[in-house]
């Protein structure tokens, strides 16, 4: 446990999992809502909601993020990774020419939570250009920084005079371009296998009620910003760590090549199954590479509680930092080393204290998209192993050198991609 302000800790123990974020009879630790909205001109979204709003919100999300959903947001999906590979196959210059993926991994996992929050794309792979929207997240990423310090800090009336009076221009800009999307949305006037479907319904049989606008629009906005920028982290990870590491790209590869014959059979369904290592590699690079660089604060509840042998006062803000305690050497073996065998049960990592390992958080707040985002980059990644070979160039080798607010400012990620030869016998 480790103090990281006057009244803030940090536990870097697998047990503040459980004390922190789980289910609780008498209602989980609640938000810091200092950090989550910062300011009272924020209007409330899934991340900020308190309890009650909370539940009720989620239930409204549950219809998109359903198995029946997914099932048909495939061919949604699909298609955009189609398009991604077309475009791959078109600039990779038979493997001569480096190309910048992380370009690429944002252009695709942007476009496709567009369509499924929106209904239509940024067009960013049509173009193989940033829409201005999706140019401009870096900067809302370091203003939501500021003001996120500045709430924790007690300065809230502060953050309402900045808000006020238009100084985040690059915030301010997002949220009236999310605002003529989701009205766009709304007037489509079908129901539509997306993610917001169950926030724009009227009255729900079970009497959820409505939601305002300033809801709808801003949890729309937590839902793109979680689902392209922390998607696209996770596959530029991946894919470094894969072409740094030659042993565990070798057995990825075998894995998949091993079991597809062709791009077509690589589908949302087909790559949940029967494809371990490449569960474990996404699995690593989340541990070694967690695209959220802070924790999810929660306050101590009323009386105080004692963790670990150490009393903690009411209204203590405590938290777990993914980074700290996924490369903390008690929990882990050699833990700077990228070795996706210690999630499939290698006797050699034996000690691993796996469930410290909760890359979607935990409790009634995890990640709602869980399940759709790793679906995602699993076919993403399935189809560039299947297609091409792949290698670091000399100016990515050190990629992993970067800034991080709430999430990684990303360098470019140069990648070399020689097609694959389907003749070849090494397949």
């Amino acid at each position: 446990m480790i103090r990281i302000a006057p009244d803030e800790v940090s536990l870097m123990d697998p047990v503040a999992w459980k004390e922190f974020y789980a289910y609780k009879p008498g209602g989980e630790f609640p938000h810091h809502l200092g950090h989550y909205r910062p300011s009272t001109r924020m209007p409330t979204n899934i991340t900020s909601a308190n309890r009650e709003e909370h539940g009720r919100l989620r239930r409204r999300l549950n219809f998109g993020f359903s198995d029946r959903m997914m099932r048909a947001q495939e061919p949604i999906i699909g298609s955009y990774v189609d398009l991604l590979m077309r475009r791959l196959n078109e600039k990779c210059d038979n493997g001569n020419t480096p190309v910048n993926m992380r370009d690429w991994y944002s252009w695709t996992t942007f476009d496709i939570i567009g369509d499924l929050v929106f209904g239509e794309s940024f067009g960013c792979l049509e173009d193989s250009a940033y829409h201005s929207w999706v140019q401009n997240m870096p900067k809302v990423v370091k203003e939501n920084a500021l003001i996120t310090g500045l709430g924790v800090s007690g300065y809230k009336w502060l953050n309402d005079l900045i808000i006020n009076w238009g100084f985040m221009t690059s915030r301010r800009h997002q949220m009236q371009y999310t605002t003529e999307k989701v009205k766009r949305r709304i007037n489509l006037g079908i129901e539509r296998p997306d993610l917001i479907e169950g926030l724009i319904r009227a009255k729900t049989e079970d009497d959820l009620g409505e939601l305002s606008f300033g809801e709808i629009v801003s949890t729309a906005s937590v839902l793109v910003l979680a689902g392209s920028v922390n998607n696209g982290s996770l596959l530029c990870g991946v894919t470094y760590f894969l072409a740094m590491n030659p042993e565990p790209l070798k057995k990825l590869i075998e894995e998949v090549r091993g079991r597809f014959t062709s791009q077509e059979e690589i589908t949302l369904t087909s790559v949940n199954t029967d494809l371990p290592y490449m569960l474990a590699c996404l699995n690593e690079a989340l541990r070694l590479y967690p695209p959220v660089g802070g924790a999810f604060p929660r306050l101590v509840p009323k009386g105080g509680v004692t963790i670990c042998d150490k009393y903690l006062p009411q209204d203590t803000v405590v938290g777990v930092f993914h980074y700290a305690m996924y490369h903390d050497p008690t929990l882990w073996t050699d833990p700077e080393r990228f070795a996706p065998e210690r999630f499939i049960g290698d006797p050699r990592y034996t000690n691993d204290k796996l469930k410290a390992f909760q890359p979607f958080s935990a409790g009634p707040r995890d990640c709602i998209g869980k399940n759709l985002a790793y679906a995602e980059m699993r076919l993403i990644l399935a189809k560039i192993i299947f297609s091409f070979d792949i290698k670091v160039a000399e100016d990515s080798k050190h990629w992993l050198d970067q800034k991080v607010y709430s999430v990684w400012i990303k360098p470019p990620l140069n990648i070399y991609l020689k097609p694959v030869s389907r003749n070849s016998e090494d397949l």
